[in-house]
């Protein structure tokens, strides 16, 4: 839990309900969790400026403790009075240093069109809402994915045994005979051509 409190979320809607759902959904996963009713508010508190292209420098951003706090995800509201989710995403995506930030998108309408179009731009997911507890734990490789951007390469898990690949397994298979009738191939002798 110690290691996820270090995560900051910046949730983008306009609604002060769902504002309010997810800052809870994400604090109870122990996230650190800053609101913002607009995606002109969270690009200013991004910092982004219309030459950020230029801009190599990691965006870093200042708490309410004067502490400063890098964003580790974005999850934003597609539908917004004057800039959308999408075109929130579309200028992250274009700032050289915003673009390594992770995004979720989130809309309450499921249009295909819509959710393919955001995923192509380089959204990482998109939840329907209301968003539920389910959809936090598939924010963590999100997360992740942020956090250790300037790393080469996330923490490596313990090595594990490893297991046999599929071509051994069927060789070994092979060699004791037992070859289940679903991977036997039907014989082709004895077929009449018509």
């Amino acid at each position: 839990m110690e290691e996820e409190a270090q995560f900051h979320v910046l949730a983008v809607d306009d609604s002060l309900l769902d504002r309010k759902l997810i800052e809870r959904l994400l604090k109870n996963s122990s996230y650190h969790v800053t609101t913002v009713d607009s995606g002109s508010k969270a690009l200013e508190f991004l910092g982004f400026h219309e030459d950020d292209q230029r801009n190599s420098n990691p965006p870093s951003v200042s708490s309410h403790h004067n502490q400063e706090m890098e964003v580790n995800l974005i999850i934003t509201d597609y539908c917004m009075p004057g800039m959308t989710g999408y075109d929130l995403l579309k200028k992250i995506k274009e700032s050289s240093s915003l673009k390594d930030i992770p995004v979720v998108i989130m809309s309450s309408e499921n249009v295909p069109s819509r959710i393919n179009r955001c995923l192509e731009e380089g959204a990482e997911e998109f939840f329907l809402k209301p968003v539920q507890i389910s959809d936090m734990k598939r924010l963590q490789p999100h997360l992740l994915k942020g956090k250790y951007k300037d790393q080469q390469q996330p923490p490596s898990p313990p090595p594990q045994q490893q297991q046999p690949s599929n071509k051994r397994k069927a060789m070994e298979e092979g060699l004791t005979g037992s070859l289940s009738p679903e991977r036997t191939r039907p014989r082709l002798s004895g077929l009449t051509v018509v």
